[in-house]
C-alpha cells in the first residue's frame, strides 16, 4: 500500500480511540509495532461484536489470512491515537477484506493495514461463505 487509505463515501465507518500504556512502549521509545497488531486485531473483533446480532456471533467466527501493515509515524507516550476501520464493497466467498487507519493526535497516520479475513462456521470450524444480511451490516 503507497496511498493513504480513506473510507470510500458513504460506507459504515467504526471507530475506537487507543492510548498506550508503558508495557506498549518499546526501546525505541514510541508504541510497539506489535502493539499496532493487535488495535487492528481488537479494531475488528470489536467492529463485529457491535454491529453482528448476538445470535450470529455465536454462530460465525473470524480467522485472519494476512495482515499488511504501513507504518508511518510514531506515536509517542502520552498520545491518543484514533483508529478507523470499514470493511470491502463485497466478500469474495468466506473472505472479507478489512482496512484500518490508525491517526495521531495531529492527525497524521501512524499506521494503516488491510487485512484479509475468513469467515467460519463456530460449529465445524469450515469456511462459509459471508451472507448478504451480514454484508449488509457492516458496507
Amino acid at each position: 500500500m503507497s496511498r493513504l487509505l480513506e473510507p470510500p463515501p458513504g460506507r459504515q465507518v467504526f471507530t475506537l480511540n487507543f492510548t498506550p500504556v508503558p508495557s506498549d512502549i518499546d526501546e525505541n521509545g514510541h508504541v510497539n509495532n506489535v502493539v499496532y497488531v493487535r488495535w487492528i486485531q481488537d479494531m475488528a473483533t470489536s467492529h463485529w461484536h457491535a454491529r453482528q446480532l448476538a445470535e450470529e456471533q455465536a454462530r460465525w467466527a473470524w480467522i485472519v489470512l494476512r495482515h499488511e501493515i504501513d507504518y508511518r509515524r510514531a506515536l509517542m507516550p502520552g498520545e491518543t491515537a484514533t483508529a478507523r476501520t470499514w470493511v470491502a464493497d463485497a466478500p469474495e466467498g468466506p473472505r472479507f477484506d478489512r482496512f484500518v487507519r490508525i491517526d495521531g493526535p495531529d492527525g497524521a497516520m501512524c499506521a494503516q493495514a488491510r487485512t484479509v479475513w475468513c469467515m467460519i462456521d463456530q460449529a465445524s470450524g469450515r469456511p462459509r461463505r459471508v451472507t448478504p444480511d451480514i454484508v449488509a451490516r457492516f458496507v
